[in-house]
């Protein structure tokens, strides 16, 4: 073993008592529950575009990314096109680095803001990054995202649109069968059904509506992909616990 293995080896030990104690999964929760009030995830940003994630789930995308080495990642949801940037970013140094030989990221959003694509399409990265608006159920959207995944050799998939459960379960019947084996369906703010009931004010998500349910009801109908705690477990703050789905064959 080398000393990178044996390193690694006693991380996922780590990993696997810090996931297990209920006290400081508890204490993370609960920090998360206030800063959520705060708009925390609104305050950072990604070479110059807000992206609305939490830092930890960006490092473990990096982590995902770098493993899997995708050739096409699949996003729903872009706002301010911070999450765009970040994967195609990403993409950029994977084909720098000689990892992969081309990326593209595909991005669709039920509206794109003329301010928000116009700063997409102007940044360094748009090379590696198209977008289609609409929304990401509709049949004709998802036809022109399935033709851009023939002849992919690595699919990632991340849904961060509208997080109802109708909404996010059908995103999971549209896009699940594009994730290679050994990929992930990244599934967002399945923290939702963790969280206080009047977190969301009028949104129409909540408690027993939420990504997490269409989770748990995609799951029960597939064999094909698993639950990934170890990520969580390492991240202890994220807005997707039970949401990074790796499929298995």
């Amino acid at each position: 073993m080398t000393p990178y293995e044996q390193f690694k080896k006693e991380c996922v030990e780590e990993i696997d008592i810090q996931g297990a104690d209920a006290e400081l999964k508890k204490a993370s929760q609960d920090w998360m529950d206030l800063v959520n009030r705060k708009k925390y995830s609104y305050h950072f940003e990604w070479l110059g575009r807000p992206i609305i994630q939490y830092p930890q789930d960006i490092v473990a995308m990096q982590e995902l990314l770098w493993e899997i080495k995708p050739d096409l990642i699949i996003e729903t949801g872009i706002a301010h096109g911070g999450s765009l940037i970040f994967y195609a970013s990403m993409l950029e140094l994977l084909v720098q680095c000689g990892e992969i030989e081309h990326g593209e990221v595909v991005g669709v959003d039920i509206e794109i803001r003329p301010h928000n694509r116009q700063a997409i399409e102007a940044h360094p990265m748009s090379k590696r990054i198209s977008m289609l608006e609409g929304s990401s159920i509709d049949a004709s959207i998802v036809a022109q995202i399935k033709a851009k995944a023939v002849g992919k050799k690595r699919v990632l998939v991340t849904l961060d649109s509208n997080h109802t459960h109708d909404h996010v379960y059908n995103e999971l019947l549209s896009y699940a069968d594009l994730v290679t084996v050994g990929s992930y369906c990244v599934v967002f703010d399945t923290v939702i059904e963790d969280m206080p009931d009047d977190m969301f004010g009028n949104r129409p998500w909540g408690k027993g509506n939420n990504p997490k349910t269409a989770v748990e009801l995609f799951l029960k109908n597939r064999n094909d992909f698993e639950i990934d705690d170890r990520v969580t477990n390492k991240l202890l703050v994220s807005v997707a616990p039970k949401g990074f789905l790796r499929r298995t064959r």
